[in-house]
């Protein structure tokens, strides 16, 4: 995806390659749309823009279910799927309007580190 590095989420999708070189890919999502504002791959196999679609429907549905079971004052902070060999994570923004999904190998980067970068960026978005 061609994205402008003016941007507030190209200058967080920069910034995140930046700290994690070895991720496996990156995409700043709008939440309302499920559209990648900006995105990098390093690998050929995983697109993150159709990541971005089917992970704005895990958030769309677990804002959902916060709501079903009455858990008032509770935001998602940050969604973790652990696959074989790679971790996915979804960040919120504090705003609630966004989020960053970062998909790195669980040999190469540990977790601790990927949340850490994550903290670090996602402010960038808002």
């Amino acid at each position: 995806m061609a994205y402008s590095k003016n941007t507030a989420a190209g200058k967080a999708v920069d910034a995140i390659i930046n700290d994690l070189p070895s991720l496996v890919a990156v995409a700043v999502v709008d939440i309302t749309s499920g559209m990648a504002l900006a995105s990098h791959s390093n690998s050929p196999s995983l697109n993150p823009e159709t990541a971005a679609a089917y992970n704005t429907e895990v958030v769309k549905q677990k804002l959902k279910a916060i709501s079903a079971l009455k858990l008032s004052g509770e935001k998602i902070q940050d969604i973790l799927i652990t696959l074989t060999n790679q971790l996915h994570l979804l960040k919120l923004s504090s705003d609630g309007n966004k989020f960053i999904y970062l998909v790195v190998n669980s040999r190469e980067t540990n977790l601790a580190i990927a949340r850490e970068v994550l903290r670090a960026h996602v402010e960038e978005i808002n």
